[in-house]
């Protein structure tokens, strides 16, 4: 008697199980039916590779024959998927974020582009510590794309700003700048490095005209900067970075013959934040 009903548990598990599986996994397959048991999760996350629309898995998405297991139906069932790409959420078409950022550049050096305007390459007796601080409006244009160590997206960036001159022969320079930053975005990493340029017109109390040697020769002058760090998103909303920026404030000639243009040339730290502006976009799912 006991016999029997041991028998009996054992069979009615066994068609249990077979009954489950094809009811959750049907013949059209285990990524159709992961997608459809979690809708929440876009399918081509559920690898854990954040994959464009249409792109293959990689090979490192496969699962192994040691993750898997093999249905009654006769379908190979994923016992662990990774993690989908939480950068999605982070580095999207269209995304505004407010930036502010400042730096410490006193090392002076020759214009890194001497070579383009065939001026000497040399750094003047006068020497420059600039202080910029940046308000920014930063635009991400893009989501993620690409692969490998290219992987990422672009933003623009609207500032204005204010620079400090502790050292030197002026004291303040405002401008408004526009720049392009490429960040560079490994999969499920919330470390992303980037590298950013950035353009301007702005205004200094030029002392030049004053008979200063070596100052600035009019008030208008332009800027150009240059720089690279890495990005740490705490969150979708929040993030920090730091790294190094070069920055060239000059007239662009616009002075001469009445007024040398000697120009400033410095690099040194920076460390900003960036805050997103509105509410977080979500996946569609595919």
């Amino acid at each position: 008697m006991r016999g029997s009903l041991i028998a009996l548990v054992l069979v009615s598990n066994v068609a249990g199980s077979s009954l489950f599986a094809q009811m959750v996994f049907p013949a059209y397959g285990t990524r159709s039916a992961v997608c459809q048991a979690d809708p929440a999760l876009p399918a081509e996350e559920l690898d854990g590779w954040a994959l464009a629309p249409g792109d293959a898995p990689s090979s490192d998405a496969t699962p192994s024959s040691s993750d898997t297991t093999a249905s009654d139906a006769g379908v190979t069932v994923p016992l662990h998927v990774k993690r989908p790409d939480f950068n999605r959420e982070i580095y999207y078409r269209n995304k505004l974020e407010f930036s502010l950022e400042t730096g410490w550049l006193p090392i002076n050096i020759p214009f890194v582009f001497d070579f383009v305007v065939n001026s000497p390459y040399t750094t003047w007796p006068l020497h420059y510590t600039m202080v910029p601080n940046i308000a920014s409006l930063r635009w991400h244009v893009d989501g993620i794309d690409h692969a490998w160590i290219f992987r990422g997206n672009w933003d623009f960036t609207f500032s204005g700003s204010y620079t400090a001159i502790p050292r030197g022969a002026e004291t303040r320079y405002f401008a408004f700048d526009y720049g392009i930053r490429r960040n560079f975005v490994p999969p499920r990493s919330r470390i992303a490095p980037f590298f950013d340029m950035r353009g301007g017109i702005g205004d200094i109390n030029a002392k030049g005209p004053d008979g200063v040697l070596y100052a600035q020769g009019q008030n208008m002058t332009f800027t150009l900067m240059l720089g690279s760090g890495a990005r740490y998103n705490f969150s979708p909303r929040t993030s920090l970075e730091a790294g190094a920026e070069y920055m060239h404030v000059s007239n662009a000639y616009l002075s001469q013959p009445r007024y040398e243009d000697f120009g400033i040339n410095v690099w040194g730290p920076f460390v900003g934040f960036n805050m997103r502006i509105g509410k977080q976009k979500r996946h569609s799912v595919h």
